[in-house]
């Protein structure tokens, strides 16, 4: 490639450009836009689906719709169709049907055992008061939970224990074991199990212990042998532990990219508190056309709108 026309791509073509040069991924371009179904898309989501999408269709590559639904007190099947509709909305197709976190729920425990035996996760009892003291601030280390060194074998029958639903919510969590140290917060040994014994909108209640997104979202990617995660740039922090887990799970090795997100001046983009507009009846919906979200949009730009929102 020229050094007239690589300075004509964004960082992001970039990289793809130079992993297709050196055969990696054997040439193979798939990125995924991972949204939580706790509610409606808005403007921002709208810049990663058209990055997402764009990417791989530029480099004849395809697109994984993946709906992160790892909490089940926030989410609904209502959010995930009006986000299918959304996409569609916006001139886009994914791969096969709509994918989802918990369609891994088994294989993600799994990786949460293999980190338990190599000694690298283990249950912990501190209340979340005591670990968040525990982990310090940004500018003095944490230290460690008195029960980072149970044993191997402990751990994985407490584990066990908590995925059988024998302790109360809250009581318990897996923690990843990496550095109480870490200059960055992330990495101060991260909750990546918690109990939640609360109905699923796609599993029921075969699950009374949930992933978080640290750990739920990198090994997805990786199950899915997503070649390019890109997300917006909040997430750079996170990056660190994304590789961690892979490394150490000995996985297919997912790239995370981040892009700058869109902010609107004068708009909210804050799901929760376009939640709360919604539940404190402050507007008709989540698709009132005067709510920056795509189905709100929509609204506003058809000609069937209501002239009184406007």
């Amino acid at each position: 490639m020229t050094e007239e026309k690589r300075d004509s791509l964004n960082f992001i073509e970039q990289i793809i450009e130079d992993d297709l040069s050196a055969g990696k991924h054997a040439g193979r371009i798939l990125t995924r836009f991972p949204p939580e179904p706790n509610g409606y898309l808005h403007i921002g989501h709208a810049k990663a689906i058209c990055i997402n999408f764009e990417i791989a269709k530029k480099y004849g590559g395809s697109t994984n719709l993946r709906f992160d639904d790892t909490n089940p007190t926030t989410e609904e099947t209502e959010y995930v169709e009006s986000i299918q509709k959304d996409i569609r909305w916006l001139g886009f197709e994914w791969n096969d049907k709509p994918l989802y976190a918990s369609d891994y729920f088994g294989q993600l425990y799994s990786f949460a055992v293999t980190l338990i035996k190599k000694g690298l996760a283990y249950v912990d009892d501190s209340t979340p008061e005591e670990i968040a003291t525990m982990k310090g601030t940004p500018g003095e280390p944490g230290v460690d939970s008195p029960y980072k060194k149970r044993s191997i074998e402990e751990n994985i029958d407490l584990f066990e224990r908590m995925k059988n639903g024998e302790f109360a919510d809250g009581s318990r969590v897996l923690r990843a074991n990496v550095d109480m140290t870490s200059p960055n917060m992330l990495m101060r040994d991260p909750i990546i199990y918690r109990i939640k014994k609360e109905h699923h909108h796609r599993t029921g209640d075969i699950w009374c212990i949930y992933p978080l997104y640290d750990f739920a979202h990198g090994q997805s990617d990786s199950v899915e042998g997503i070649t390019h995660s890109l997300c917006s740039l909040e997430f750079i922090h996170h990056r660190p532990l994304y590789d961690w887990f892979i490394e150490k799970l000995e996985i297919f090795p997912s790239r995370q990219i981040e892009f700058a997100r869109m902010n609107v001046e004068y708009m909210i983009t804050s799901k929760r508190k376009l939640l709360r507009l919604v539940s404190e009846n402050k507007v008709t919906g989540w698709d009132d056309p005067r709510m920056p979200t795509i189905s709100g949009m929509r609204r506003r730009i058809s000609p069937c709108c209501n002239q009184n929102f406007l």
